[in-house]
């Protein structure tokens, strides 16, 4: 199916524009094309299917295969590296122990990020710095460590550059932000199991919300239930379109352009019955110290405005907003490891 094919049942499908990475590399009229669409998509609905970006399908594949082997271990195996051992929120959290909006997300998934050595606040240190630290993995499988880390690395160099091109595409410098991202980003990678609904009948898979760093690239099967908020407040089931990422902005990217660049709210609705539903959402983040410096691009000061929840105030500096958000999610790790905080 060509391009243009794939756009045209996508538009039929879910609404969400498809955009192709691959046009960046085009002639100067590709380029445009591209920018146009990347610009409408950023600015309007803040989700949409990125193809033509050069992750292979036996690189997918290698990292499904391993995601599906940690999950059918032995739940005793899984909770050997439960994040309740990690102050750096790395690790397994089995099913209905992750909080969206103080409610329990009936699923279960493993946190992994780049791998660093711990880096323990001293004296006059913010306490974000417990973001950083080795991840956990699981005895007997080597390849879930090198498949996690590989995607890590691939999936950083994808982000790098869709975000180059979505600031050329509203005008701004695309590098603009290239010192935020110097040195350790902070990068993660979620693997997660949607095993079917709650026996209470609920279905938050994942509560409504918005992620609140810049980029998150989707990896997800064919099972539905990724939920994106229209306009009106309903919410579009999005389908899934083989050998694409879904993306969407963070609300980083929203502040930092004063509403001009659309941040989503998104849910996943839990799979009926007992069929389960996987996915790999990674987050393309700026260093925890990054300070975000408001854009600097033509419509700066014709942009709508940033949405604001006084219950969740963003902080200029990235890892403020990243460890809150870590402690209302994992109460338990909270307690038992940043309790002091």
């Amino acid at each position: 199916m060509s391009h243009m094919a794939q756009q045209h049942l996508s538009s039929r499908l879910d609404g969400l524009p498809v955009i192709d990475l691959s046009a960046a590399d085009g002639t100067p009229e590709q380029r445009a094309a591209f920018h146009a669409d990347l610009h409408r998509a950023a600015t309007e609905v803040g989700f949409f299917h990125l193809i033509g970006h050069g992750v292979t399908e036996r690189e997918t594949t290698a990292l499904t295969d391993a995601m599906h082997a940690f999950f059918a271990l032995p739940e005793a195996e899984r909770l050997a590296i439960s994040n309740l051992n990690s102050p750096h929120f790395r690790g397994y959290t089995r099913i209905g122990h992750e909080l969206t909006a103080g409610r329990s997300d009936w699923r279960d998934q493993l946190d992994i990020g780049a791998e660093r050595p711990v880096h323990r606040p001293g004296p006059g240190e913010p306490d974000y710095w417990w973001l950083e630290g080795p991840n956990q993995w699981p005895q007997g499988l080597p390849q879930l460590r090198e498949a996690s880390l590989h995607w890590i690395d691939r999936l950083s160099g994808v982000g790098a550059r869709l975000l180059h091109e979505l600031l050329t595409a509203i005008g701004a410098r695309p590098d603009f932000y290239d010192q935020a991202f110097a040195g350790h980003p902070h990068l993660r990678l979620k693997l997660v199991r949607y095993p079917g609904t709650s026996p209470d009948g609920g279905g938050q898979g994942v509560g409504a919300h918005k992620d609140y760093g810049f980029l998150t690239l989707l990896l997800t099967d064919t099972v539905p239930g990724l939920q994106v908020e229209r306009s009106d407040g309903s919410f579009l089931d999005v389908p899934s379109l083989p050998g694409s990422f879904v993306v969407n902005l963070g609300e980083l990217l929203e502040v930092a352009t004063d509403g001009y660049l659309k941040a989503t709210n998104h849910r996943v609705v839990s799979p009926p019955g007992g069929r389960e539903r996987y996915s790999a959402p990674f987050f393309y983040n700026p260093r925890l110290d990054a300070h975000i410096e408001p854009l600097d691009f033509p419509h700066a000061h014709h942009a709508p405005g940033a949405t604001a929840d006084p219950a969740n105030p963003l902080f200029a500096e990235f890892g403020r907003n990243e460890l809150k958000g870590y402690l209302r999610a994992h109460p338990e790790v909270a307690k038992r490891h940043h309790a002091a905080r």
